[in-house]
């Protein structure tokens, strides 16, 4: 597959003949990334994989509509992350699971993660945040997102963003320090 940029993709899709190849080109470009940024958000494959689903099928209903005041990736990165946060919190509400539980899972299930210790315990610190402090951590930390795209994901101002983060550091870094 040729790599396209957002643009090209976009013409494709608004100008072209078959939205249909176009949106699966779009989805062949960032099927793979926002796998990962759901999978450290939800933190199970298979939840993952359910989210990343519903994500496209957000985007394709929404697409049409789509103004591009925003880059494509931004607006994909913003449905995903509110989809994995709606997803969190009814998940939340249907098994009464505390987050805290998600790190003892992670204990249990390495998959999908190295298998290194300070890994390992990176994800566990990780899930112990606040969940604000950690979409904003996980945004900066993995995906190398500025906080000028991270604040068009979010909706919050990049003065709140860089104070999560730093909070999300110091707590993450505190957490590593225990034994």
């Amino acid at each position: 597959m040729s790599n396209y940029t957002d643009k090209e993709l976009l013409n494709l899709y608004f100008k072209g003949d078959n939205k249909n190849y176009a949106f699966n080109l779009i989805v062949r470009a960032y099927q793979q990334k926002l796998y990962w940024h759901i999978r450290r958000l939800v933190i199970e494959h298979e939840d993952a994989n359910d989210v990343v689903q519903n994500v496209f099928l957000k985007a394709w209903k929404g697409l049409d509509n789509f103004r591009a005041d925003s880059e494509l990736y931004t607006w994909l990165y913003r449905i995903a992350t509110n989809e994995s946060l709606t997803f969190l919190e009814q998940k939340k509400k249907r098994t009464h699971v505390d987050i805290q539980e998600h790190g003892q899972q992670l204990q249990a299930d390495s998959n999908g993660f190295d298998g290194d210790k300070i890994q390992l315990k990176l994800q566990k610190a990780i899930a112990q945040l606040p969940e604000k402090q950690r979409t904003v951590f996980l945004l900066k930390y993995y995906e190398e997102m500025p906080y000028e795209e991270m604040s068009k994901v979010l909706g919050t101002s990049v003065g709140a963003l860089k104070a999560s983060f730093h909070h999300a550091v110091k707590k993450i870094e505190e957490f590593l320090k225990q034994d």
